[in-house]
């Protein structure tokens, strides 16, 4: 799957300093580019007993500074280069360079573009636990928080020295998660959105269930570009093996039943609801305790219906969301199904598509619904679908 570019236009300054776990580094530098950033680096004197600079060049496609010195970035390098990012990365931040940045010392490459930068700067700390437990470093730590500096970590594991607790940088994809959430543009800061997305799981006994092919992509991409965009997201998903989006909070469900009681306890705090679950119509009437055998006899098996959770909040009296979502996944007359469905269950707007081609599929071919009628998407990546839907979400909060 391509990597959306959600950094493209974006420069960032990684800055390197000497701890083991510069390696990690190396592979920041790769994700920040792959989502679209320009990096540049700069490094420490001691940075480079652990990495080269060629190896950030070679990934970076940039000279790398090592020096306050070094003038192959131009006079003046901590200046130039501070002046035209939109964000620095100290990773990994030794306990050193912290204990610096907090003082205003500026003796090397890194600690003179920190006391020279306009540009905010988040701080991915790497050291040994009784290093970070310091009450020095404790000190230096709420000192660079009050002086609006990010601190990102650390997390606790296993360290380099072969202890156990905290101290551990992030890995690269979180300090890369984290860095997307940082820049992105916030239009729906303050907001609160619920949202549902994968299969429901209804069971018939202990190993067996009804399911659908819903592989949750969707509901998860609009749920990681709500975040993206500043907005309090609640997950609400079946069964899937997708990872959660990063700034969102995930509730696990099976069953359609399960599914909307977590909804309904949400609703009344949340700003929008967008239903993309593919919640099951039906269930068993009865579950046998028992694993059925098979014994040569034909089983007749019951249902009955779900709640419609789509149609309960649209039509709450007290508490409705100001704007509901959902999805119809048809396979004939598509948009008049989902014009019945936008009256039906009171919604704001119904996403429309071919169950057969958008059912997990990494591509959805959708139509907007509204009272006022069909807009047509084209095909594309369920991402670029999110980020229209979340257009859309935007100018119907304003």
């Amino acid at each position: 799957m391509q990597q959306e570019l959600t950094l493209k236009g974006k420069t960032i300054l990684l800055a390197a300093t000497g701890g083991i776990a510069v390696y990690k580094s190396c592979e920041l530098v790769r994700l920040l580019m792959k989502r679209g950033a320009d990096v540049r680096v700069v490094m420490t004197e001691n940075a480079a007993k652990f990495v080269t600079p060629l190896t950030f060049e070679a990934l970076s496609g940039h000279p790398v500074v090592t020096s306050e010195w070094d003038t192959r970035s131009g006079v003046m390098p901590h200046i130039r280069l501070s002046d035209g990012a939109d964000l620095i990365i100290v990773a990994p931040a030794t306990a050193n360079t912290i204990a610096k940045a907090a003082c205003g010392i500026a003796d090397n490459a890194v600690s003179t573009l920190i006391c020279a930068r306009r540009a905010p700067i988040a701080f991915a700390p790497a050291m040994n636990t009784r290093m970070w437990e310091n009450p020095a470093n404790t000190r230096n730590i709420e000192t660079l928080k009050q002086d609006g500096i990010e601190v990102w970590g650390p997390a606790a594991g296993s360290l380099a020295c072969g202890d156990t607790g905290t101290g551990r940088m992030l890995e690269p994809e979180e300090i890369a998660s984290r860095t997307e959430l940082f820049l992105h543009r916030k239009p729906l800061a303050g907001r609160r959105i619920l949202i549902t997305a994968g299969p429901t799981y209804e069971a018939i006994d202990p190993v067996r269930g009804i399911t659908n092919r819903s592989s949750g992509r969707q509901g998860y991409a609009i749920a990681r570009e709500a975040a993206l965009r500043g907005a309090a997201v609640t997950l609400i998903s079946g069964p899937v093996s997708l990872p959660v989006p990063f700034g969102v909070t995930r509730i696990s469900v099976d069953s359609a039943s399960a599914m909307r009681d977590e909804v309904l306890k949400r609703t009344s705090g949340a700003d929008a609801f967008i239903s993309v679950a593919a919640v099951s119509d039906w269930r068993p009437e009865h579950v046998s305790d028992q694993k059925i055998k098979k014994d040569g006899k034909a089983v007749t098996l019951s249902l009955t219906e779900n709640p419609d959770i789509l149609s309960e909040v649209g039509h709450l009296s007290a508490g409705r969301p100001a704007v509901v979502i959902g999805f119809a996944a048809e396979t004939e007359n598509i948009i008049s199904y989902a014009s019945k469905k936008l009256r039906a269950k009171a919604a704001d707007l119904i996403i429309a598509n071919d169950a057969a081609h958008a059912l997990g599929s990494e591509d959805n071919d959708a139509v907007f619904v509204t009272e006022s009628g069909a807009e047509p998407l084209g095909p594309g990546p369920k991402s670029r679908v999110a980020e229209a839907i979340l257009d859309r979400l935007a100018s119907l909060l304003a």
